[in-house]
């Protein structure tokens, strides 16, 4: 994100996170707070990411996602365990994407997150 009240509201969120874990009521605040400025700077990916994440929040009250995985495609067809998602974690990975969304990679894996939102919400 490039504008500056923008950033300091994402390290707030982050910070929040950090110091008391997931608060749906002040985490779902500060993110529909945060959204009007991705739409502001023209990024339709940010704020659909921003909006099924604070829906997730709201009606699962946690944050259920895991963080995209690394591995090369060859290795996805070995099945594995999946692994035990820490919602903190978790959502703090996707907050640092946020905060950086016009890198080629974090835009790739924000839309995975934004696949895997969408994919529990029709699951559950």
């Amino acid at each position: 994100m490039e504008n500056p009240k923008a950033q300091k509201l994402l390290n707030k969120i982050q910070r929040d996170l950090m110091r008391n874990g997931i608060i749906t009521n002040t985490i779902v605040e500060d993110l529909k707070e945060l959204r009007p400025y991705a739409v502001e700077e023209k990024n339709p990916l940010l704020a659909k990411v921003i909006r099924l994440t604070y829906e997730h929040i709201e009606t699962y009250q946690t944050f259920d996602i895991p963080i995209p995985e690394d591995e090369p495609v060859e290795d996805l067809e070995e099945e594995e365990e999946p692994n035990e998602v820490d919602p903190k974690e978790s959502l703090d990975y996707l907050l640092s994407l946020m905060a950086e969304s016009r890198n080629k990679i974090n835009a790739l894996e924000l839309r995975e997150y934004s696949e895997n939102l969408i994919a529990y919400a029709e699951e559950n």
